[in-house]
């Protein structure tokens, strides 16, 4: 890799490139071959982590997932390492003649998508199938929990996956296993698990120590991290938690009639994306949305506003995380 830019050494030509914005990469690549090379290379991805604006108001489209399972659903989503990666599901097919489940109801698959690549590839697969479970990164390592290997059984177990090694241990499994899907949070570097229905908390601190319970008595609802607090949608309002205590943040009553939509943090605000705003006495109608909504919670007075629309995407959300580039 040499005279990328005639007259500049090769480090600060990639400082240049860097700066160029990541949705504009592919075109970079028809320069020549030494460019093609420099875009996909370390040394660009290591620029970029200094340079790159996460909240760029823009959407860029990724490769469709090749998984060969039929309307994957109920899957985790988690980035660590500079990838999103998504594990496990199942299908969430049904014979349109008996309405039953057609296809697989878990899997133990993972999938790992490189955005300096931009290609998806296989991964070390888990060491339990399993569907509708918790999941969230530690220390660079992505901790899955719970969930269910068939319709009926719910599972305890957990294990870990390392990155860099591509390889899955167990880990001390959970207290409690509930008839009910689980998710997962992490807040102040520690995993959190809740079990819908449930009020209790499982907690992941130290792996080697396993898991502790507590009973925060945290609303049920869409839930998002900002700066290491806890948001949650609940009756028509945002709510920070903190401890057992909570407290009322602004109204989100435009969200009544939506659901299957996605909530996340990022920076100092919270991402409501896409769903579908569902039938009522009145309409019978479902509209799917391409919508986002963002509420920043940094400042003194929170505000809503709306961001760029999806651009492919619409409807109920299946997966989303935060990627660091």
């Amino acid at each position: 890799m040499s005279e990328l830019i005639e007259g500049l050494p090769d480090a600060v030509a990639i400082r240049c490139i860097a700066r160029v914005p990541f949705y504009l990469h592919p075109k970079l690549e028809f320069v020549s071959r030494s460019w093609r090379a420099a875009v996909r290379s370390p040394e660009l991805f290591k620029a970029r982590q200094e340079l790159y604006d996460p909240l760029r108001d823009l959407w860029i489209t990724l490769p469709v997932l090749p998984s060969k399972i039929r309307h994957l659903a109920h899957f985790g989503v988690v980035s660590s390492a500079g990838k999103i990666f998504v594990l496990g599901g199942g299908s969430d097919a049904v014979d349109p003649l008996t309405g039953d489940q057609d296809g697989s109801f878990a899997t133990n698959e993972v999938w790992s998508y490189d955005p300096v690549l931009r290609q998806w590839a296989a991964c070390a697969s888990m060491l339990v199938p399993r569907a509708m479970f918790a999941c969230g990164a530690l220390n660079g390592k992505i901790v899955v929990a719970g969930g269910f290997t068939s319709c009926r059984k719910s599972i305890s177990q957990a294990e870990m996956y390392d990155p860099e090694k591509d390889v899955w241990i167990p880990i001390p499994d959970l207290h409690r296993t509930h008839n009910s899907t689980c998710s997962g949070v992490v807040i102040g570097g520690k995993l959190h698990v809740l079990h819908r229905g449930l009020s209790a908390v499982q907690v992941l601190d130290n792996v080697g120590s396993g898991w502790t319970v507590e009973d925060y008595g945290w609303l049920q609802g869409p839930m998002a991290v900002v700066h290491d607090s806890l948001y949650v949608m609940s009756h028509g309002l945002i709510f920070k938690q903190e401890g057992k205590t909570r407290k009322v943040v602004v109204s989100a009553s435009e969200f009544r009639k939506r659901i299957g939509f996605a909530m996340m943090g990022l920076g100092d605000d919270i991402y409501v994306i896409g769903g579908v705003i569902g039938p009522d006495r009145w309409n019978w109608d479902i509209r799917p949305l391409s919508d986002v909504d963002i509420l920043t919670v940094g400042g003194d007075r929170p505000a809503w506003r709306q961001a760029t629309p999806m651009t492919r995407c619409r409807g109920t959300i299946l997966g989303c995380t935060q990627l660091r580039i």
